[in-house]
């Protein structure tokens, strides 16, 4: 794939850089060189190589999946104008 100066113009356009008349060419050839390296990168054979997250080799932080009820009810409720039971009261809407 090749880039022509009517798309450099068009991404500088949309990246919405100003790039002077004289500055295209050297665009150009900058995005082909980029563009000419990726296509090289798709002739590597990666079939064996297992995806990774980083560079080297880490283990997840993982919590226990526990069901709990917070430990923080009382502090919670203690912002209620009214409670009962753990439950917030409220005055009835719907008659």
């Amino acid at each position: 794939m090749s880039v022509d100066t009517a798309t450099v113009r068009r991404v500088a356009k949309l990246a919405r850089i100003a790039v002077s008349d004289d500055d295209v060419a050297a665009m150009e050839t900058e995005l082909n060189a980029i563009l000419g390296f990726v296509e090289q990168l798709s002739e590597v054979d990666v079939s064996g190589v297992e995806p990774m997250t980083s560079v080297i080799p880490m283990e997840m932080k993982k919590r226990a999946d526990v069901v709990t009820d917070g430990e923080k009810a009382e502090d919670i409720i203690a912002n209620a104008p009214a409670s009962e039971d753990h439950f917030f009261m409220v005055p009835k809407v719907v008659e």
